[in-house]
């Protein structure tokens, strides 16, 4: 007698072989059985055509604060997802010295565009070292697993202070030996590694670069030997990949006999840089180091609306009379008043912020249904404005004021260089990457990416026009199996005898996503763009159904991970 039987599904098992027709039994949280099975079960579900598959496994999340107040981690448990990773990209919120809790508030609020009073208000600090963050996590129930590593810029602050972040010295033999001495014991303790950024993109809200940009070779060195002295954890980087860099990162994980995993983005001022990466990549793992590139399945899409935090009329004098307006109080103004809305297409300001949305015209799509994230270069702003004969601040205004809802534009930020997703399916077919730069619970207002995993299945496998479909198999092993081994996760991410039962039943035909909207739901009020999907019949988390056809169970089975994991 089985706790549950999945009857007669297509089991894509994420080891990246063919679909089959198959049973799966399952006691205790675990995978029992796998292929025909005629014995019993206190609960069978008949998946006739409908795909099994394992449960999504996102490594690149910035839930750091959320997962100490939401136990259903949205949206990520929206799209299937049943383990997720945070801690990335050098920020977090351990270890904090009592008293500076406020730099890593406004280090992760100018980083990963999360409100101020939305963490204030939210993360009760209750720990100091990493340890004791890892207890405050481990003593809360939620939906999915979740997963942490130490960051960087924590940890180069908590030892160094305002030097650490000042960009003006470098740490000393004996702060770098601190260093060393906390991340092993945050490793010791359960961290799955440790993150660091080196983009100048990456700055806190008060406009200062990230501390970890200038850490040199004996800094990394430093963190490489604890991960050596350990035998623990990966080396996370987010870097603008300059001259240089992977070799200093290849380096740093050759040292700690640990595995390397990096953002593998198109940048648009250096459209070609990704393919330099990838043959680092490729080289690196030709010589015994396991090294990643994370890449993602669609364009980074910072959306703009009225009420986002990038709207591209902010600055203008008209908008100022009437943004404190409902949107339809709003929209009732600029169709009936010419003199205001004359002025919002007119009288653009000359400064920074118009100057910057103008320069992202041409690679800027307005964004409605039936949704298209990959818009031919005709459907840009730009292109439309020529096309019709109008300005592109008409063009917008009118997209934005055409319901009493949110309406967004799509700005491809990055990954959209050629105004196609060519270069995704490329890095989608590498043998050396994975999935992720989700960035699910951060960029709340800006970007709505976390969806990403739903996204993929269905667009990549099946919906694509402008070019290749990729194998469906290929696809779901990107996002589970080869995700979890990454970091050390080998007890899932596969439908295999042994493993967890985190699994997603899918409606494939139905598979898809909703229009993107905003919430208000955050702590103190605050606001975050959110996207659901269509097509999860069934999502379990350890043989628990945590969702059924989109609604929650009510069920909290996720908890902490510490470390690698493997099969009982």
């Amino acid at each position: 007698m089985y706790d549950v039987i999945i009857k007669n599904g297509t089991v894509i098992d994420g080891t990246g072989t063919p679909r089959k027709l198959s049973d799966i039994a399952i006691t205790d949280g675990i995978i029992c059985e796998v292929g025909k099975i005629s014995d019993c079960a206190n609960r069978t579900i008949n998946a006739e055509n409908k795909i099994v598959a394992p449960g999504w496994v996102d490594i690149h999340t910035h839930y750091d604060g959320q997962a100490t107040w939401d136990p259903y981690l949205t949206p990520s448990s929206w799209h299937g997802v049943t383990t997720c990773v945070f801690g990335n990209c050098g920020v977090g919120f351990a270890p904090v010295k009592k008293g500076s809790e406020n730099y890593l508030i406004n280090l992760m609020e100018g980083v990963e565009d999360i409100p101020e009073s939305v963490l204030s208000e939210g993360i009760d600090f209750s720990w100091e070292s990493f340890p004791e963050y890892l207890n405050a996590l481990e003593n809360s129930k939620r939906i999915m697993d979740i997963g942490t590593q130490v960051p960087h810029s924590a940890l180069r602050f908590f030892v160094m202070g305002e030097d650490g972040a000042n960009h003006l010295s470098k740490p000393n033999a004996k702060q770098i030996s601190t260093m060393t001495s906390l991340l092993e014991e945050a490793l010791l303790a359960g961290a799955l590694g440790i993150s660091t950024s080196r983009t100048t993109k990456h700055k806190s809200a008060d406009g200062n670069l990230i501390p970890s940009l200038s850490a040199d070779d004996k800094e990394l060195a430093g963190i490489a030997e604890a991960l050596k002295n350990t035998k623990k954890g990966l080396l996370q980087c987010n870097s603008d990949m300059g001259p240089g860099e992977m070799e200093l990162l290849i380096q740093a994980s050759k040292h700690s006999g640990q595995p390397l995993s990096v953002l593998l983005i198109q940048y648009n001022d250096f459209p070609e840089r990704w393919r330099d990466t990838l043959k680092h990549i490729s080289e690196a793992n030709k010589k015994g180091i396991l090294t990643t590139g994370q890449v993602g399945s669609r364009p980074i899409g910072v959306l703009m609306g009225f009420n986002t935090s990038v709207n591209p009329f902010s600055s203008h004098e008209a908008w100022k009379k009437i943004k404190h307006f409902s949107a339809k109080e709003r929209n009732k103004i600029i169709n009936n008043d010419i003199s205001i809305r004359n002025s919002l297409i007119n009288d653009v300001p000359e400064n920074a912020h118009t100057k910057w949305i103008k320069q992202t015209f041409s690679l800027t799509y307005l964004l409605k249904e039936p949704l298209n994230y990959e818009p031919t270069k005709e459907m840009s702003i730009n292109s439309l404005a020529s096309k019709f004969n109008k300005s592109p601040w008409e063009i917008i205004l009118n997209h934005f004021i055409s319901s009493d809802n949110d309406e967004f534009l799509m700005h491809t930020f990055e990954n959209y260089t050629h105004n196609n997703l060519d270069v995704i399916a490329e890095m989608l077919e590498s043998e050396h990457t994975i999935c992720g730069v989700g960035d699910a619970g951060a960029h709340v207002a800006t970007i709505c990416d976390a969806s990403y995993p739903t996204f993929m299945v269905p667009f990549w496998s099946r919906d694509r026009t402008r070019g290749k479909l990729l194998n469906l198999e290929h696809l779901i092993a990107k996002q589970t199996l080869k995700t979890a081994q990454t970091y050390g996760l080998n007890d899932r991410g596969a439908l295999l005898k042994g493993m967890r039962a985190d699994i997603n039943i899918i409606d494939y035909e139905k598979i898809s996503l909703t229009k993107p909207s905003l919430s208000y739901d955050l702590p103190a009020g605050g606001k975050r763009l959110i996207q659901k999907s269509n097509g999860y019949n069934h999502t379990f988390v350890k043989g628990i159904e945590v969702s059924h056809n989109g609604e929650f169970t009510g069920e909290l089975p996720g908890k902490l991970i510490r470390g690698k994991q493997s099969i009982n």
